[in-house]
């Protein structure tokens, strides 16, 4: 099953996430079968990050938006455990702090973008910056820009200017040897839901359960049109977005799994070849390593 061809969103159509389902495809396999499947997707990827790593030529972004308990973080964690960590970071972006406020909404997303050889992972993005503030205008208002003053100026139009920085912003990297991956878990409300009850309900889940958790969640229906929008607006050929159905974590992690080894694997990842001095350079080192006595 060609996962990066029936997920993948370019913004040809306005996206209507309530019309998407949110379950496995028909062709579901057992979890046995998937947990198998991304075990061998985790070494192919491993193979890719390492040339990606030594060839020091092109750099990875992975970006990973959803509603809360959606599950990026032990997405994250599963699909990634193979990779080493001198060439992955992981970047999660919550709530600015005021020195971040103070400098325009990209600032802190520029300083984490990964070197060029690297593997970066943003865990929620700059794309929080189109989706609580359009859905809590007061954000922008509270941030002082310009001559923003007053809920009614943090308009559609005022988002448009946003969408048009992002995509932009996207190509900016492409053009600097980034590859760009999107990715947007698509749960339903029914099982956040069950996903909240467990985590008051198991001690061990505790910690992951927050009261603005609800707080937000009466806000669902906001986010999801927020959500159209910001998708709508920011998928292209180039640079699409993938909706991945996310009430079955496993189908999940394969549907990301693959997607990320399908497109790296586009790209001509190849480990470093030396030309004839530097052949001739570790001839001589061998040789002299051969001579060694214990």
């Amino acid at each position: 099953m060609n996962f990066e061809k029936q997920y993948r969103y370019t913004g040809k159509q306005t996206l209507h996430l309530t019309k998407l389902d949110t379950q496995p495809d028909a062709d579901y396999k057992s979890e046995k079968v998937i947990k198998e499947q991304i075990a061998q997707n985790i070494k192919q990827l491993t193979d890719l990050q390492g040339k990606l790593y030594a060839q020091d030529r092109y750099g990875v972004l992975i970006v990973f938006q959803a509603m809360d308990a959606a599950g990026k973080d032990s997405m994250i964690a599963h699909i990634m455990s193979g990779v080493n960590p001198q060439g992955c970071n992981v970047s999660s972006f919550k709530q600015p702090t005021t020195k971040e406020v103070a400098h325009d909404y990209l600032w802190r997303i520029h300083d984490q973008v990964p070197k060029r050889g690297m593997i970066g992972i943003f865990n929620r993005s700059y794309y929080e910056d189109v989706l609580v503030s359009r859905v809590h205008p007061n954000i922008i208002v509270n941030e002082h820009i310009g001559d923003i003053e007053k809920k009614s100026q943090v308009d559609d139009a005022f988002f448009d200017r946003r969408f048009k920085d992002l995509r932009y912003f996207e190509d900016y990297l492409q053009h600097n040897g980034y590859l760009v991956l999107k990715f947007f878990l698509h749960m339903s409300k029914a099982e956040q839901k069950q996903r909240f009850i467990r985590r008051i309900e198991i001690p061990s889940h505790n910690w992951k359960f927050s009261a603005a958790d609800i707080r937000e969640r009466k806000y669902w229906d906001d986010y999801q049109q927020a959500y159209d929008d910001a998708i709508t607006n920011t998928a292209t050929k180039s640079v699409p977005w993938y909706v991945i159905p996310a009430d079955n974590k496993w189908y999940s992690r394969l549907c990301v799994s693959e997607i990320i080894n399908k497109r790296l694997s586009e790209l001509p990842l190849a480990y470093p070849s030396l030309d004839a001095t530097d052949q001739a350079q570790l001839k001589t080192a061998l040789n002299q390593l051969d001579r060694e006595t214990d």
